[in-house]
């Protein structure tokens, strides 16, 4: 496996005792899209702070690249652009000048044509001589994914990029962070947002306490951990759920027109044909059948409370 960051047995105490991150290991592969689920409090952003040399660990090591990021952090620090949470910014400075002296701090040469790139992509390039004040929480936001981009990182961290910006921008981003994947970046990024990670994320991650839970492919996670529901839409309403088909894990819809049945995709067979022998055999009229499969949302939640 070809890993462009490698967290090594990487646990974080602080002076008051706490433990944000209890011996994590964890390997992300080059280009890939990494979401990092997990509640508030779960060590998520400790974990991206770590890696990126903001935090010393307690224990454990984290490469970069190969690159120790304490024993060798400036070329480790290099290859990483971070998004952080929080919008702070030089507010008397320009669009411009702050993404080009953010560049600078890399001791990478003026290149004001990157930059340019950089601004039209992210839909800044009308807002460049605009000072940082002037600019709306959304715009503040794309500012600070152009800061992070300014060096040419091959790896990208976003924590919860989308916190507090509307749909459309959201999706904006989205189809930024595949075009900057598609050119070879590494994408690491936390949310809050479950379609964020359904959406985008190749592989994910759940931590839940400080631990490392699950790291799963997304379609893996979802066909292993999913259940799915099939949904027979009756002729006729019933009363409740006929005595024959007890034994099933079956619901009755509120106005008695649908039975839901909901088997897990784990087991090698699903009984649905025995279902629907013993629908057939109680005499019931199936108007039409459908299926749904669990979100990743739900099985999430699922994850976490396992793990309470």
């Amino acid at each position: 496996m070809n890993s462009v960051v490698s967290v090594q047995a990487l646990s974080k105490v602080y002076a008051t005792g706490f433990k944000a991150l209890n011996n994590v290991s964890l390997d992300i592969r080059r280009g890939e899209i990494f979401a990092l689920l997990g509640p508030n409090g779960a060590g998520k952003t400790t974990l991206i702070s770590t890696v990126c040399g903001i935090v010393n660990p307690s224990s454990g090591r984290v490469l970069v690249d190969g690159h120790d990021t304490v024993a060798d952090f400036r070329k480790a620090r290099d290859r990483i652009g971070l998004v952080p949470q929080e919008l702070t910014t030089d507010a008397f400075e320009t669009v411009f000048a702050t993404v080009s002296f953010s560049r600078g701090l890399f001791g990478k040469p003026r290149n004001d044509a990157y930059v340019e790139e950089i601004l039209k992509e992210l839909s800044l390039w009308d807002k460049r001589d605009t000072k940082m004040m002037a600019l709306s929480g959304g715009m503040k936001r794309r500012v600070l994914i152009a800061k992070a981009l300014s060096h040419e990182p091959e790896i990208l961290f976003l924590d919860e990029p989308s916190a507090g910006v509307d749909v459309a921008l959201r999706r904006d981003m989205w189809a930024m962070v595949r075009r900057l994947r598609e050119r070879g970046v590494t994408i690491i990024l936390t949310t809050h947002y479950i379609e964020e990670a359904e959406e985008m994320a190749d592989r994910i991650g759940v931590i839940n306490g400080g631990e490392l839970i699950l790291v799963e492919e997304k379609a893996e996670l979802m066909r292993q951990l999913g259940r799915k529901q099939l949904v027979l839409e009756l002729g006729s309403r019933l009363p409740s759920i006929p005595p024959a088909l007890a034994d099933y894990d079956l619901e009755l819809s509120p106005d008695g027109d649908a039975l839901t049945y909901t088997y897990s995709t784990q087991n090698g067979t699903t009984g649905i044909a025995a279902l629907l022998r013993d629908v057939d055999a109680a005499g019931l009229d199936l108007r039409d059948l459908r299926t749904r499969q669990s979100s990743l949302e739900e099985i999430f939640v699922e994850l976490i409370t396992q793990k309470q």
